[in-house]
Formats: C-alpha cells, structure tokens, sequence
C-alpha cells in the first residue's frame, strides 16, 4: 500500500474511534411523526416535491448539503471541490462510505447518479441545469462539466442524491421512474442509499419506517440517538393532534392552526415556530386558447393581463391572513421569501384589495358579468389549503367570477396540476436553493426542455423573462446577477405571472423531550434528533 494512501486509512481509523467516542450514551430510541400527506415515491429523481426530497435524505445523501443551523454548504459525500477551469469544477469524494447493503460508494455511483437526475422522466433537471457531463477522473474524483459557467451549482447539488449503479441495474431501475405515469419501477417502492437509516417499510398512506443504516460512515458522529423512525400520513388535522395528544406519536409537523393554543397549553408540548421558505401561489392558464369547462367559448380570459389583476385585486390578504390562517402567514407580493437571494422589498409589494377596481377592470376586458372557471386545489398538502381555496372562491365571487371549486388529496393533485388539468391551481413553491433562479426558471421561464418551466402549470411565457432568466444561469458578476434576479422578480409581478398569496409560517409541534434543529425550507435533518 502506497505511503500516502497507509496514512490516509491510520487517519480514518482515528477520526472513526473519536466518533464512537462521542456516541451519545442513550443510542436506542425510536422517533415517531405525523405529517398531512404521503410521499409520492421514493425514486430520488422522479418527483420533485419538498416532502419527498427531506425523507429521502433519511437513506440517500448528496455530495453537499446546507448546514441546518447556518444554511452554509458543507460537505458530504464530496469532501472537497475546486474550480479547474470555468466549466469544470472537481470533487474529490469522502472515502470509506458504503451502500447499506456494505457495498462500496465508486466514483462511478456518482456519475451515473448526477446523470440519471438529467434523465427524460426525471423532474430533477431544474437541479442539474448548467451540467453538459460528468466523468470519473480516478477512484476518488469526479468532474462535472458546465455548458456556461455556473454560479449556484452547489446550491443544485444539495438536492441530486446518490444512488448505486449496482443496485439499479439488478433491479431494473436505470431511468427514474415517470411520475405522470401509471407505470412502476423498483426504485418507486425501495431504496438504498448511503444516507444514516435505511427503509424498512413503507406501506403507501399507512406509514414509512427507517432504522439505523450499519454501514452508515458518519455513525458516531452524530448529535442524535434515534435508532428507527417512523412516518404516518394523517390527513384529518384533528386525528393527527390527536395522536400526538395521546403519545402515539412524537412530533406533528403540520400542525392544525385551531390547535396551535391547545398544544402550547399542554404541559409536556412545544411548538416550533417560524416563516417558511415558501411561497403560497395561484397558476393561472395562460396557454389554451379556450379554457375547458368555462362559459366563456373561443377565448381564455386568463390570457388578459387585465383579468389576471382583477383576481389578484380581489382577494383581500389581510383576511386570510387574519381570518383563514389566524395569523400563521406572511402576506406577499414575491413570488420568493425574504430568505431568497433576488429578493428586495420592492418585489415584495401586493397590488391593493380593491374589489371595486376588479370589477372594473373585468368589464374593461369585456367580462362585466364575470365568467366561470375551474379552480383546483389540494386538500392535505398545504397549510389550510381547502380553507384558502374556499374563502378565495367567495372573494372572486364578489366580483362576478365563478370558480368551480374541486379539492384533490396530493398524490394525485399534483400529477394532475402538471398535466395542465387546472385552468386555476393553488400550490407551494419552497426553494431549495435559496437563490431566485430556482424559482424562475421552474415557474416563469417558457416551457421548453430541462429545467425550463419544468412547474410552469400555466405555461406563461416572456422573451424578457427568458432573457432575464438564460443571463441569470451563467453571470458570474454576482452584483449584476442580483440586479437581474430582481428585475426578473418584478417583471413576475408587472406582469401576474401568477398570484402570490403569503409566505407560510411553520408550526412543529412535539413533546418537550423531543429535541431538534427547525430549519426554514421545513426539513428534518435525520442524524440530529434526540428524544430524551
């Protein structure tokens, strides 16, 4: 064995002891939470959806990842990374990190993984934007390489987890499998990753169980001393409050507004609080030519910049601020949270209440009698979502438009609104990225291939915005990016690309011997949960 590499093991061997040294004492709990939904999958490279995204990351790592506590990029998998040229950035991977089935991670795990994201059925593209290839350099190394030079490609890689080639291959699941489709692959209902727990059981609706990965590298090192994990989706808030009220479980991370004072009051709860980095909005279809199910016939009313700020103007933020979500929101004019580099207070204004201006406004267009149409929803998905969608029916109402109000459970809402089956859809956008790009590009850039208006729901599109948003990919000047972000972030506004409503507010609530890190994009990091 080579001199460098025999020191490089001594040294591993040390670091290891010390972690074990530092295992904390009581390394036997299980953990137990609630949540309003199911995943969609557990193929870390089909469904793009924040719930799927932070339980993935139980048993699948990244090369990267945001610290919980300061949100700055550390490492993971990749120990290290440096810019060899503009376009080619080199990573040198963490050594003796295994699969949970003791199987070495290779250089060639990851490249077939960040490759796998830029696949036709996957819904990660948003993620591997920039990318052109990547390639093993040795046993240890890979690079990736850029089309343009890429100023948050870090930010992306915290979101492209791992994946092993090996596994996918005896299992027939080389391609993610099509969310939009009905058909299934091995990766949609296991997994194995690198990641400190590995998947015991889900039972779609039911429950999803982790325990301890064995081969995990980063075993000992970890503040927590969770040893399994289980998740159960609970639709009615009021059973889900339950369950924690009765000890059931220990954690419910969305928790009911009506019971918030309930739990607060409980002598063995707390509540977790603080804003989200998500944005409650409406999509509004601004491709079709005639909206299905409306009254109005040879034209779609959505298309006039008019119309769009008449629906904007009638909804009155300050009541479903007050009324709806008893105070559990941020009202807002961005489409991004303040926490959203791009983002400035300017952006962040909401054109006023103005009912009588709405009016007006429709009978400009030539709908002075107002029109029908159909208005989506989901109903377990986002905080108080149905209740939104309700008041937000009888706000439009006022003015003389008639949406025909339909709610769906998420598992199937969301495949349904990325069909285009919604002339109206009420969603969440969180980003992970923490930059406006993200956003951008996914929501407001013409829909073409890739990242590019890959949750465009109302296929809006601007030759500014597509500007804006292919200069923002590749400016390196980060003042003049900046500036642009926040052009862009205006022009969504100037011009209704979609209605904001309000940045979300977090509400974990969980018995007071549960501890744990609360982090903005409402993500649990796995490896920091205690019970006590």
């Amino acid at each position: 064995m080579p001199l460098q590499r025999s020191l490089r093991a001594v040294a591993a061997t040390i670091t290891a002891t010390l972690w074990l040294c530092a295992t904390p004492s009581a390394w036997a709990k299980p953990f137990k939470w609630a949540g309003s939904s199911d995943i969609q999958t557990m193929d870390i490279h089909s469904q793009n959806s924040a719930l799927g995204n932070g339980i993935h990351a139980a048993v699948y790592e990244s090369l990267v990842m945001f610290n919980s506590r300061t949100l700055k990029i550390e490492p993971v998998l990749a120990l290290s990374w440096k810019e060899v040229t503009p376009t080619q950035v080199r990573f040198k991977l963490r050594q003796g990190v295994k699969f949970s089935d003791g199987s070495a991670l290779t250089a060639e795990d990851v490249v077939y993984s960040l490759q796998r994201a830029m696949a036709k059925t996957s819904t990660y593209a948003i993620y591997t934007q920039g990318m052109d290839r990547v390639a093993k350099v040795d046993a240890d190394t890979i690079d990736i390489f850029l089309k343009n030079p890429n100023p948050v490609l870090l930010n992306q890689l915290t979101e492209l987890r791992v994946m092993s080639k090996a596994w996918a291959e005896k299992h027939q699941s080389l391609e993610p499998k099509d969310i939009k489709g009905k058909e299934e692959t091995y990766s949609h209902r296991n997994a194995m990753g690198t990641g400190p727990f590995t998947l015991k059981e889900w039972v779609p609706d039911q429950r999803i169980v982790f325990t301890t990965n064995p081969h995990w590298w980063g075993t000992g090192k970890a503040e927590g001393n969770v040893t399994e994990i289980t998740y159960t989706p609970i639709k009615s808030e009021a059973t889900r409050i339950a369950a924690l009220l009765s000890g059931e479980v220990d954690m419910v991370r969305d928790t009911s507004i009506q019971d918030l004072a309930r739990v607060k009051a409980h002598p063995n709860l707390k509540v977790m609080e603080m804003v989200e980095n998500r944005t409650v909005y409406l999509a509004l279809d601004q491709f079709r030519d005639e909206l299905p199910g409306s009254n109005i016939k040879g034209k779609n009313p959505l298309k006039d910049l008019r119309v769009r700020k008449a629906l904007y103007q009638a909804i009155d933020s300050a009541t479903l601020q007050r009324v709806t979500m008893r105070g559990m929101a941020k009202p807002t004019g961005a489409i991004v949270s303040p926490l959203v580099n791009g983002w400035a207070e300017a952006v962040d204004k909401r054109l006023p209440f103005d009912a009588a201006a709405a009016k007006d406004l429709l009978a400009q267009a030539g709908y002075k009698d107002g029109f029908e149409v159909d208005f989506a929803c989901s109903n377990n998905a986002i905080v108080q979502d149905e209740e939104l969608c309700q008041a937000i029916t009888s706000m439009w109402a006022r003015v003389g438009v008639k949406a025909k109000l339909r709610t769906l459970p998420a598992v199937t809402y969301y495949p349904m609104a990325q069909r285009h089956e919604a002339s109206i859809a009420m969603l969440s956008w969180g980003v992970p990225t923490f930059d406006a790009l993200y956003t951008l590009q996914s929501l407001a850039r013409t829909k073409t291939t890739g990242g590019d208006g890959n949750y465009n729901l109302g296929r809006y599109s601007n030759e500014r915005m597509d500007y804006i948003v292919d200069r923002v990919k590749t400016e390196t000047d980060l003042p003049v990016r900046n500036r642009l972000l926040t052009e862009g972030l205006q022009l969504h506004n100037d011009t209704v690309a979609h209605i904001p409503l309000h940045n979300q507010m977090l509400a974990w609530a969980m018995k007071k011997n549960i501890e744990l890190v609360q982090r903005t994009d409402n993500r649990i990091d796995w490896r920091l949960i205690k019970v006590n």
